[in-house]
């Protein structure tokens, strides 16, 4: 889940911030500096969301900020759109991430068998070496 939902926060990231810029460059937004700030700082939460996804809330808090995002279509009609892409595009991160990570744990379970507890350091032929004896030296 979190090498998918990594790519989603920061592709959404470099996404919002442009797409705010564009609608204060189209005129849906007022005051361009106004949409740059708000850019910035939702670009950049939503970069500091990628280090929050391996808690065990971090998929929560992506949700909320996928709301965030799509909340912001109040301000700039244009982010409904956008935001509902990334919304689906995450729900799809989770969904499928949690599956593989799900599924790599059983793989990994399975290829252990579960059944030893501790290592044991392999022996000389287990390595593939053999073992070189020294000639005693003649004299």
């Amino acid at each position: 889940m979190r090498v998918l939902g990594s790519f989603v926060l920061c592709i959404e990231a470099i996404i919002v911030f442009l797409a705010l810029l564009v609608a204060a460059g189209s005129g849906s937004v007022q005051s361009q500096w106004t949409a740059a700030i708000i850019g910035l700082v939702i670009a950049a939460l939503l970069v500091a969301s990628i280090g929050v996804l391996r808690r065990p809330w971090g998929a929560w808090w992506g949700s909320i900020m996928q709301v965030v995002v799509v909340a912001i279509g109040f301000w700039a009609p244009l982010m409904f759109i956008v935001g509902g892409i990334f919304a689906v595009l995450w729900f799809v991160a989770v969904r499928s991430g949690s599956r593989i990570d799900r599924l790599k744990a059983e793989a990994k379970a399975k290829a252990d068998g579960g059944t030893r507890t501790q290592s044991v350091p392999p022996t000389q032929s287990q390595r593939g070496t053999s073992v070189r004896r020294r000639k005693p030296p003649t004299g």
